[in-house]
């Protein structure tokens, strides 16, 4: 028998307050009253003494009551939200783990929330709540009317997993199959069951389908009865793809088995592989990673040596993260990673999935490096569209809207990092409306790990033959099945609901502790990988190419229910596991290990040398495939471009004699607004690193670099920062690329890194990577990150790339649309400070310091925030414009050299990048930071503008807003020497912020109180 605790508040409660006012916002104010209930139901029969002892641990006794099977509710709706079967839930089973601690007996527990409305509501007003605060992917909802509470109170509802069908592996016929039925395979999966349908479904499908060669699903008529055949979901094997699998199961003389031609897919998905960087495209045969990405790296390191500066490159392009030197002791990694499409479909669990998926890979590095800090970066659509898009038609399968996305990700990412003890500090946000379709959610994680473990140098790994296969952590399920090939497409009504996963931040702690502070530096394993893209199937096949080959026994994998198919256990991303490498000989001391830190761990196979990937369920040989063809099998496909820039319609107004007003538009735009609203639920004291914080100043304005110390009994620190200018792209993408390196430098400079210690992460989030144009504009960026990686010597050290950031579906008329996201390119920086204790804030520190311009204004206006503004302002329309900003690689790198000079002096009172929303935005960025007022003339201003609202607002790289004691001035100047700098105003005593233009007539006069409600109003209340 099961049973059910409610915890409610006996206090007033916020969460309910907070509820309710968004129920008004929302459309009900009708609302008179919220009550919210926690709900945990526990499968187990026990007596009303175990129920209070379960409750004790449950409830604040101060502020909270437990009730049990409760009955009587004071309400005319009740709406409880909870899991689906089969999704994590993390509450849920940290409950669990409690119970068996305190009962000595397993307990499945489930968590919900119920939510008591009362007012005038309809049962329509009800079911639209609900929809507002729960996901048709993940979540149930149980509604029921106050007549129906009185007469069966809410019920007690298990969601237990049911999986009727005894699991076994399947042979897919392909030895004979048409390229249609390839084609069909390797788009929609392979048949999964028939299910029953009406005649009139069946003529609907026949009618609709008969020649879509691509549909999800077929009919069939037999005895009478008619049937939908169902599909299992996308492979993105496309026909050159599946004739190769054809081609090599043809010479084996047999059909593949799902499980075989499901690994394949994985294995060779563009997620995995990477194919469209590294295939031939024009007469690039090596391909745009090899040649651009990597090559500019290699020759870095190559000229660097030449030149007798030391290489700090240790590990770059082949593990889980990059890493560079930290000290002589230390290593320190970094890898920044997208989780886009989950995020479209489930964000919180999309995000949260994504971050502590990252985490694993600084787990996965060499033999483990210990997260310390984490990356943030979001894309989306513009929160206040309110429109409904369709994955269906006939207005089927809504997506989220975006301000339901945004919120879901933060909370996501929140979770995440904060549950598993590690700081969220350095990040951005960025509104464009072609991210309605799908977000870009990017999540990073640096590690810090020794140079040598238990006598080892611990940055590198190695399985060898006769090494037991460990997996420890969570157990395997039906979530994140298709994870990789379904993020290998665009999202339509065919992406299925089982690629999304919910991570459990807390029992990756568990196992991250046991692996990074124990078992590596008592040399309990010899290699180590997450169980990300794939699951098992890459895993354990990547680590098999260590040792030259694998047998793996899925008999022995721990699963979350049972009835999984032997492909489902094989391929299935469920979250918090790793596989592992463990000598036999040590096995006995590993396993004792993880059970005392209660973290699962169990042998599922053996790595060898038999040149063979080989799998076994029930007895059955259920894949048995070459590990060259695995790997390497994968045809070739080379790619054609075409690219044509073209030529967009330029502003045209006049310059208005006071720009006050606009100053004030621009510090409100979503692009360029204070997101201390996110950075407040980011706790980026843990582990007490910090040192250079999100919010820097007295006026607590976002940073554009944060610095930590991760070992802290050292000086050192690492700095952080990023560029991203997809409004450049729009106009030429290979300026747009120069621009996200040139502000990713300069944004780590200002704080205090040096170019002699800098590296670079790119990560691409392009669209549509199937057309000529898209793949030009691709080839332009990559083309970019070369020249300017190599003039700047930043080493690329990690990326990655997501291919098809499109959306297919239809809007909220039922008209099918494509939306692609603009073509993005993240670059990340990292650095190492050697002292921290000079590091530079952005924020003004004293009255009468001088303020410096340092580098030239020129009228780069094209993508910039100021033609957007006034776009929107003169037509309701965004201008684009064409005068994109262009990078001097060589005269800036002259310029952050002298600055890093100056700042390792001790000259510099603060620094700000000049960046999005130009030199205003910068200046004002400054004052409101001090909360000191400036007094700035353009009179003096270096370049070759034309107005004054140009030069204000102008995205012209190279700059740097500085402010300097005047007893530093002459030092400050004389090292400057060379390089394009002017002082163009001091720092005042009270809040009056004031600019004189070009001809020394007064253009701007505010206060810091106007700017910072401009700044920081526009997110105020999310």
């Amino acid at each position: 028998m099961a049973h059910r605790i409610e915890v409610t508040s006996v206090v007033p409660d916020t969460r309910a307050e907070v509820r309710k006012r968004k129920l008004a916002d929302l459309g009900f104010p009708s609302v008179q009253d919220v009550e919210l209930i926690d709900v945990y139901t526990v499968d187990e029969d026990l007596d009303i003494s175990d129920l209070e002892r379960i409750a004790g641990m449950l409830v604040n006794t101060v502020v909270e009551r437990a009730r049990f099977n409760g009955f009587n509710y004071h309400s005319d709706w009740a709406v409880e939200i909870g899991f689906l079967p089969g999704v994590t839930d993390n509450v849920g089973n940290t409950v669990r783990q409690e119970v068996e601690d305190l009962l000595g007996r397993k307990s499945n527990v489930y968590t919900s929330q119920l939510m008591l409305l009362r007012g005038q509501l309809s049962g329509e007003d009800v079911v639209r709540i609900a929809n507002s605060f729960s996901n048709p992917l993940i979540n149930r909802v149980h509604i029921k009317s106050l007549e129906e509470l009185r007469k069966d109170g809410m019920g007690i509802i298990i969601p237990r997993v049911r999986l009727d069908a005894k699991p076994r592996a399947d042979l897919v016929a392909i030895l004979n199959a048409s390229d249609e039925e390839l084609q069909r395979i390797g788009k929609l999966g392979i048949f999964d069951h028939n299910r029953e349908v009406s005649i009139e479904v069946f003529e609907g499908y026949r009618r609709t389908n008969a020649n879509d060669l691509l549909k999800l699903r077929d009919a069939f008529e037999s005895d009478g009865k008619f049937f939908v055949k169902v599909r299992r979901g996308p492979l993105a094997l496309d026909l050159t793809y599946m004739r190769t699998i054809q081609d090599y199961f043809r010479r084996k003389g047999r059909n593949p088995t799902d499980v075989e031609l499901e690994s394949l897919a994985q294995t060779w998905s563009e997620h995995c592989k990477h194919t469209i960087f590294a295939d031939p495209i024009d007469d690039i045969q090596e391909g745009l990673f090899r040649i651009f990405i990597k090559g500019a790296t290699e020759r870095i390191r190559r000229e660097k040596i030449e030149r007798g500066e030391r290489d700090f490159c240790v590990s770059v392009f082949t593990d889980n993260s990059g890493a560079i030197e930290f000290d002589d002791l230390f290593l320190v990694s970094d890898k920044v990673e997208t989780h886009n499409t989950p995020s479209a479909l489930d964000p919180f669990g999309g995000s949260i999935t994504g971050i502590v998926g990252v985490d694993r890979d600084s787990i996965g590095f060499g033999l483990g490096a210990k997260p310390f800090a984490h990356r943030y970066g979001f894309c989306f659509g513009d929160p206040d569209d309110e429109r409904i898009l369709y994955r269906g038609k006939d207005f089927t399968d809504p997506m989220l809207p975006p301000r339901r996305t945004l919120d879901g990700v933060i909370n996501g990412v929140n979770v995440g990092g904060n549950c598993s003890g590690i700081t969220t500090s350095q990040g951005f946000i960025f509104f464009d409306e072609r991210y309605r379709g799908k977000p870009l959610v990017f999540v990073g994680t640096l590690g810090i790990i020794p140079r040598e473990s238990a006598g080892r140098q611990s940055y590198e790994k190695k399985a060898n033959p006769g090494d037991w296969i460990v997996m420890i952590g969570g157990s395997v399920g039906k979530d994140g099945i298709h994870g990789a090939t379904f993020s290998s497409e665009a999202l339509d009504s065919g992406s299925p609901a089982t690629a999304v996963q919910i991570g459990d931040p807390i029992t990756q702690k568990k196992l991250s502790d046991a692996v990074i502070k124990e078992a590596r530096d008592l040399g309990l394993f010899t290699s180590i990988t997450d169980n990300g893209a794939g699951g098992l199937s890459c895993s354990v096949a990547e680590m098999a190419r260590e040792s030259g080959g694998c047998f793996v026994n899925l008999d022995t994998v721990p699963l979350k229910y049972q009835g999984l198919k032997p492909w489902e256990i094989w391929v299935s991303e469920s979250q918090e596991r790793m596989t592992l490498a463990v000598p036999k000989n040590k096995w006995s001391e590993f396993s004792e290990l993880m059970r005392r830190r209660d973290v699962a761990a169990i042998v599922i196979g053996e790595f060898n040398d038999s040149g063979k990937c080989a799998v076994e369920y029930e007895g059955e040989t259920v894949m048995d495939i070459d590990m060259k063809f695995l790997h390497d099998g994968l045809p070739q496909r080379p790619m054609m471009t075409e690219y044509v820039r073209k030529t967009h319609e330029e502003p045209d107004f006049l310059a208005l004699e006071d720009l006050t007003e606009s100053l004030h538009f621009m510090l409100a735009r979503k692009n360029i607004a204070s997101f201390e609203f996110i950075s407040m639920q980011y706790d980026h004291e843990v582990q007490g690193g910090s040192i250079l914080k999100p919010l820097q100043g007295r006026g607590r304005i976002n940073g554009d670099a944060t610095v930590i110390r991760p070992v802290l009994n050292s000086r050192r620190a690492v700095v952080l920062s990023q560029g991203i200018n997809p409004s450049y792209g729009d106009i030429d993408t290979y300026h747009m690329a120069a621009c996200s390196i040139d502000t990713a430098i300069r944004n780590a400079v200002c704080a205090g890194a040096s170019l002699k210690h800098l590296a670079l992460l790119d990560n691409f989030c392009w669209c549509s990577s199937n057309e000529a144009e898209r793949l030009g504009q691709l080839k332009e960026a990559a083309r970019a990150c070369y020249d300017y990686a190599v003039a700047f010597g930043t080493p690329f050290i990690s990326g990655k790339d997501s291919m098809f950031n499109d959306f297919k579906g239809y809007d909220e008329k039922g008209n099918p649309i494509k939306i692609s996201v603009p073509p993005t390119l993240l670059v990340s920086s990292l650095g190492v400070i050697e002292d921290s204790t000079k590091v530079v804030s952005l924020d003004a520190k004293v009255e009468g310091d001088v303020v410096y311009v340092l580098g030239e204004t020129s009228d780069h206006l094209g993508g910039s925030e100021y033609f957007a503004v006034v776009g929107k302002n003169l037509r309701r329309k965004e201008y684009i414009g064409n005068n994109v900003p262009k990078v001097d690689a060589e005269k800036n790198k002259r310029l952050y050299f002298a600055l890093s000079q100056c700042i390792e002096e001790g000259l510099v009172a603060s620094a700000q990048s000049v960046h999005r929303g130009g030199l205003a935005v910068a200046l004002t960025k400054t004052a409101m930071g001090g909360l000191l007022g400036m007094n700035i003339s353009l009179r003096s201003l270096p370049g070759d503008f034309t107005r004054d609202d140009f030069a204000l607002y102008s995205e012209s790289q190279g700059r740097i807003v500085v402010t300097v004691d005047p007893r530093y001035a002459e030092r400050f100047e004389r090292i400057m020497e060379g390089n394009v700098s002017a002082r163009i105003g001091t720092v005042r005593g009270d809040n009056l912020f004031v600019v004189e233009g070009k001809n020394g007539r007064e253009i701007i006069r505010t206060d810091l109180d106007k700017m910072l409600e401009s700044y920081k109003g526009t997110f105020r209340g999310y």
